[in-house]
């Protein structure tokens, strides 16, 4: 049989403490992974940004080469008042140049104009703020 004593039994009280961790510890940790936090997390705000403007190029593109699909095949780019449409719907021929219209990154229609201000035709997004004008993010984005 084996027994305790007293003698052992605040040692083994003192070990059981020390294997965790005080509040204090916990709370500066906390704290260095806050300001951690805040330093990186505006980075990638950033960069998810930057990848939204690079998308509404990409879109911009493929609308681009369908709309110059369209002009070989009918002489002429379709005007600002026909609009995009023309390429999801079926001409006479049954030719669809896009099965659908995208929007830009952040959920707007394209604005299309032809003839364009800075070439035949001219594909613009008003970017993040989905108004004209802006700076940075919110600024326009045009195919030319």
């Amino acid at each position: 049989m084996i027994t305790v004593t007293q003698h052992n039994r605040p040692a083994k009280h003192r070990e059981q403490r020390e294997r965790g961790f005080t509040l204090l510890e916990i709370m500066v940790v906390l704290v260095i992974i806050g300001v951690l936090a805040a330093l990186v997390a505006p980075r990638f705000i950033e960069r998810a940004d930057e990848a939204k403007v690079e998308a509404c190029k990409v879109q911009m593109e493929s609308i681009g080469q369908a709309l110059k699909l369209y002009r070989l095949q009918h002489g002429k780019y379709p005007t600002s008042s026909d609009g995009l449409q023309v390429l999801v719907n079926a001409g006479k021929d049954g030719k669809r140049y896009l099965d659908s219209i995208p929007k830009d990154s952040w959920g707007n229609d394209f604005v299309y104009l032809s003839p364009g201000v800075h070439g035949d035709f001219d594909i613009l997004s008003y970017g993040a703020d989905g108004q004209a004008g802006g700076s940075g993010f919110d600024a326009d984005i045009g195919n030319w």
